[in-house]
C-alpha cells in the first residue's frame, strides 16, 4: 500500500491532473494501469480526490488549500473546458464593476454550451461565434487564467442576455446597463470606447 500512498502524495502537489498523468506517475512506481484505475476509484470513494469532469481531478488537499483564491477558481474554469475565458458577471465583479452575487463562474467558448456541477464549484460555458472569441488576455499570478477585458465582459453579458441583441436598439444599450446596476462610468475611458465600438459593429 506504500505505492498507493506515494502516488497520492505526488498528486497532492498538482493544481489538477488527468488519468494519463496518474498512469505516468504509476509507471514510475511500477504500477499497472489497472492497479492505478483501482486506486483512482478508492481515492474518489474516500474523498481524497475531487472529480472536475470525466478523467480530470484535483486532490482534496490541494483544493482545500486554494479554494478561497479566486485565481485558482478561474484557472479551473479555463482548464475544465478549453479553449475558454472567464467573462460576464464574474469578470465584471472581478473588476469591481458589479455587485451581483455570483453562484457560478461563466466562461465563453467557441465550443458548444455546457455546464459542470462539481464539488469544486459550478462552471457554465456559453458558446460564441469564433469571430467574437476575442477581447481576453492572460492574467499571470499564483495561478494564470484567461479573462475578458472589462469591455468584453460587459459585451458578452449583454450579448447573451439579449439573445445576441435581437430586437434591441443601439440607443437603448445604456438603459440596459443601468437596469443591470453596472456602473459603466467606473470603467476606464478606453475600455468604454472599446465597448461602444463592439456594440456599433454588431449593428452594422
Amino acid at each position: 500500500m506504500k505505492s498507493k500512498k506515494n502516488l497520492l502524495e505526488q498528486l497532492k502537489i498538482l493544481p489538477h491532473f488527468n488519468k494519463n498523468t496518474v498512469y505516468q506517475l504509476g509507471k514510475q512506481l511500477g504500477l499497472k494501469d489497472t492497479t492505478v484505475d483501482t486506486y483512482i476509484s478508492r481515492f474518489l470513494k474516500y474523498k481524497e480526490i475531487i472529480s472536475l469532469k470525466k478523467g480530470m481531478y484535483v486532490s482534496t488537499e490541494f483544493f482545500e488549500k486554494n479554494k478561497t483564491d479566486i485565481s485558482y477558481s478561474f484557472y479551473l474554469a479555463n482548464i475544465i473546458r478549453t479553449p475558454s475565458y472567464v467573462s460576464s458577471w464574474v469578470a465584471l465583479q472581478y473588476y469591481n464593476l458589479a455587485t451581483e452575487a455570483i453562484h457560478s463562474i461563466t466562461s465563453i467558448t467557441p465550443k458548444v454550451t455546457r455546464e459542470y456541477q462539481t464539488k469544486a464549484g459550478s462552471f457554465a460555458y456559453q458558446s460564441i461565434k469564433k469571430e467574437l472569441f476575442t477581447g481576453f488576455s492572460l492574467s499571470k499570478g499564483k495561478f494564470d487564467f484567461y479573462i475578458a477585458s472589462p469591455s468584453k465582459a460587459l459585451f458578452d453579458l449583454l450579448y447573451f442576455r439579449t439573445r445576441q441583441f435581437r430586437g434591441v436598439k443601439s440607443d437603448t444599450i445604456k438603459g440596459l446597463i443601468e437596469e443591470l446596476r453596472i456602473d459603466i462610468d467606473e470603467m476606464d475611458e478606453l475600455e468604454q470606447k472599446k465597448f461602444y465600438s463592439m456594440i456599433k459593429k454588431t449593428y452594422e
